[in-house]
C-alpha cells in the first residue's frame, strides 16, 4: 500500500501508532454524531477497530494526516462504499474534500469499481454539501437503518459513477 500526497495531507495506511489519535477522533460525541456507530468507549475498541486496517489487502483505506498528526480517516472500507470522518478541531478547512478528491482518483485509478457510493446521515448536511460537490447524486433514502445512541437513524443513499474515457485528443501537427 502506498501513500497519496496532496497540497496539505498524507493519505496512508493505518499504523498501530495511529490508535491514540484515532481514539480521540472515534471517543468524541462531536466526531461520532453522524458517524454508525457509538463512540468508543475505551482504547481497546479503538485498537481493534484499528486492527481491521492494518494489513489489509488493497489500497482504498487511509489515514488522513496533516502537519504530521494523524487527523482522521478516508476511502472505502469495502469497495464501493467510501466514508471519511475528521477530528472536529479541523472541519471547516477544507480537508476531507482534499483527502476525498484525492481518494476517489486514486480508485478510478486503481480499481475497476463502476460506481462509489456513500450512505450518509440525513441530519449530516456537511457530508450530504461535500459528497455533492465532490459529484455525487442521492439515489434514495431509508429509515431506521442504524440503531445509535438509543435511536434510530435514517440514511441517505448517495452513487458516483466512474468517468468515461475522455476521447483522444486529435494530433495538432502538420499532416503527414
Amino acid at each position: 500500500m502506498h501513500e497519496i500526497v496532496t497540497s496539505r495531507l498524507v493519505l496512508r495506511p493505518a499504523r498501530s501508532e495511529d490508535v491514540g489519535p484515532m481514539h480521540r477522533i472515534l471517543s468524541d460525541a462531536r466526531a461520532m454524531r453522524f458517524w454508525s456507530t457509538d463512540p468508543h468507549p475505551d482504547l481497546a475498541t479503538t485498537a481493534e477497530w484499528l486492527a481491521t486496517m492494518i494489513g489489509r489487502p488493497g489500497d482504498t483505506d487511509f489515514i488522513i494526516e496533516f502537519e504530521g498528526q494523524a487527523i482522521g480517516k478516508a476511502g472505502a472500507w469495502q469497495l464501493p462504499e467510501v466514508g471519511f470522518i475528521l477530528a472536529p478541531d479541523h472541519w471547516g478547512k477544507g480537508l476531507a474534500h482534499e483527502a476525498m478528491a484525492a481518494i476517489i482518483v486514486h480508485l478510478w485509478a486503481t480499481t475497476d469499481a463502476s460506481c462509489l457510493t456513500a450512505d450518509v446521515d440525513p441530519d449530516n448536511d456537511a457530508s450530504i454539501r461535500l459528497l455533492k460537490k465532490l459529484g455525487f447524486h442521492e439515489t434514495h433514502r431509508a429509515e431506521k437503518t442504524f440503531f445509535i445512541g438509543g435511536r434510530w437513524v435514517g440514511s441517505v443513499y448517495f452513487a458516483l459513477a466512474r468517468p468515461t474515457p475522455r476521447p483522444a485528443l486529435a494530433a495538432t501537427g502538420p499532416a503527414q
